[in-house]
């Protein structure tokens, strides 16, 4: 009777284990819920609505977005790193929840424990952008003329430790200038500011500095990311303009799936993210709202992740940062 009960005991097993792998093949099989943890329309949503839409397409299953905004992404975010890792439910990730947060305030998730690096899609750069009337027509005057006045300029962020706050602080530290934080409720806010005259400079997105740079209501000085961008060709990056080598930095994007997804799901994801971005349509349609394609797959977003994660660390603990 044991050496029954073990045999039917292992048809059992490798009957699920293969129940498990064939469900694992076919996916997916159902429509898949990408649960963004911003409003509609912020630029996280548009990056994952681009890719969503594509992937719906490749896979012939709907990819289906659903907003759940709050406490800085991070409501979103809890959600998703506690669901079943079944690959039916993905995030759409980025800097700041991922990044940043939980390097500034304490999460009700961990990103390293709770959540899996599937696919990177774009890195979205930031210009250093002055109103009109700065006395500095480039970097390097910039810089100069910050030196010489300790204290008396002025910078606009979406709010202190946010993704811009930092990105700034990684520029005035390199750049070792002493100048006075504004924070406001967002980046529109915080910009609007600076085309007012009311705040001198702040450095954002390339989303939502450019449109006001081409209408002329602010001056860009440089671009964060070292490589320069086809999107913002007027702006030289900063690593060189300004004389900061290894001044390279900007919010990433991508797709992210709870920790314990079953490799073949994830390998599967990231091959169809990356066949999505090889795809001129979509690329235009992420540079349409300010974003550099950078496509990386599980390891190579890991190390990225990894690597982020320490920029921000330091600058954060140079400047004490934390978020009550």
């Amino acid at each position: 009777m044991n050496r029954r009960n073990m045999l039917l005991g292992a048809t059992g097993l490798a009957a699920a284990a293969a129940g498990r792998a064939e469900a694992q093949a076919a996916y997916p099989n159902r429509p898949i819920r990408m649960i963004v943890p911003w409003p509609p329309g912020q630029a996280t949503d548009l990056m994952a609505r681009v890719m969503a839409q594509r992937l719906s397409e490749q896979f012939g299953q709907p990819v289906v977005p659903e907003n759940r905004a709050g406490a800085g992404g991070m409501i979103g975010t809890d959600a998703v790193a506690k669901a079943v890792p079944d690959g039916y439910t993905i995030l759409a990730a980025s800097t700041g929840p991922i990044t940043t947060a939980p390097l500034v305030q304490r999460t009700p998730y961990n990103p390293e424990r709770d959540l899996q690096p599937v696919a990177m899609f774009i890195v979205n750069p930031y210009l250093l952008v002055v109103r009109n009337n700065f006395p500095a027509r480039n970097a390097q005057e910039f810089i100069a003329e910050v030196r010489a006045n300790p204290g008396k300029y002025t910078y606009a962020s979406s709010g202190t430790g946010a993704a811009a706050h930092l990105i700034t602080l990684m520029f005035l530290s390199r750049a070792e200038l002493d100048t006075v934080h504004v924070p406001f409720q967002g980046s529109g806010p915080a910009l609007t500011a600076v085309v007012a005259g009311q705040v001198d400079f702040a450095v954002d997105t390339l989303a939502a500095t450019g449109p006001l740079v081409r209408q002329n209501a602010l001056r860009s000085l440089g671009i964060s990311v070292a490589r320069g961008s086809s999107l913002a060709p007027d702006s030289p990056p900063l690593a060189t303009a300004a004389n900061l080598p290894g001044y390279d930095v900007g919010a990433w994007g991508g797709y992210m799936v709870p920790t314990g997804t079953p490799k073949p799901i994830v390998d599967r994801l990231a091959a169809e993210c990356e066949k999505a971005l090889a795809t001129q349509e979509v690329r235009e349609r992420l540079a349409s709202i300010g974003s550099e394609v950078d496509p990386r797959g599980p390891e190579a977003f890991t190390a990225y992740l990894r690597e982020q994660s320490e920029a921000f660390r330091k600058v954060i603990k140079d400047n004490n940062i934390r978020v009550e």
